[in-house]
């Protein structure tokens, strides 16, 4: 990390962050070696994210052909102005950026706990229908290895 002064090293700020935070963004490599990155909604468990996803598409084939991924959050706190140079305005924020190696959970009831965690998340008041079946067919779990943790903030 370039700004060392920045670097987030409570362990337990960082887990806060990926406890809070709505929304992630999950970066793989495609086929043709570009890079991909897509907002998701993810939960923090046990050391690792859960990521919900269709069992189709672009980063579900990423991750089948060994893509390493990327994973971060961010939390914008407020604008800086400048007061002097332009280039002394910015963001007060805090974020998280995690390499790893993602993974479909393929055990249908390992599946339906990280759902329900997701919906516990998401909806804690509770108030939905029981995942269907056909849901849990048309729906894959990707679950993130951590391999790095960096946190970062600026905070004043």
């Amino acid at each position: 990390m370039r700004r060392s002064e920045r670097e987030i090293k409570d362990k337990k700020t960082i887990a806060a962050l990926l406890e809070r935070s709505p929304l992630g963004r999950m970066a793989t490599v495609n086929p043709k070696g570009f890079p991909v990155i897509k907002p998701v909604n993810f939960v923090y468990w046990s050391g690792k994210i859960y990521i919900h996803s269709s069992a189709k598409g672009e980063k579900i084939r990423d991750i089948r052909s060994g893509s390493p991924v990327c994973f971060e959050l961010d939390e914008p706190i407020a604008y800086a102005p400048a007061n002097g140079p332009a280039c002394m305005a910015g963001y007060y924020y805090r974020s998280v950026i995690i390499k790893g190696r993602a993974d479909l959970i393929k055990d249908r009831e390992r599946k339906l706990e990280i759902l329900e965690r997701l919906m516990e998340k998401y909806q804690p008041e509770g108030g939905y229908d029981p995942i269907s079946e056909e849901v849990m067919k048309k729906t894959a779990i990707i679950e993130i290895s951590i391999r790095e943790m960096t946190g970062k903030e600026r905070l004043g």
